[in-house]
């Protein structure tokens, strides 16, 4: 409770900090920033998201051949 206080008084202060040393001209730069670093994450987890099938995949491959590899040792 106590962190979301003091959270919560921190927000408004930055709110009200910005306000009174740029108004809409610094909160529009501060969106576009926010809104171009969105724009590069979400490329980042698409390229994750698409790396990490590739990784399970080689991954499923080689259990797969050792699997058949070690029962033709048994065999």
């Amino acid at each position: 409770m106590i962190k979301f206080l003091i959270g919560l008084i921190v927000g408004i202060l930055i709110f009200f900090l910005i306000i009174y040393f740029g108004g809409g001209k610094t909160m529009k730069k501060f969106g576009e920033g926010l809104t171009d670093t969105g724009k590069k994450m979400e490329v980042m987890e698409e390229m994750i998201k698409k790396e990490k099938g590739e990784v399970e995949k080689d991954l499923k491959k080689k259990i797969y051949k050792e699997e058949r590899d070690a029962t033709k040792k048994i065999q």
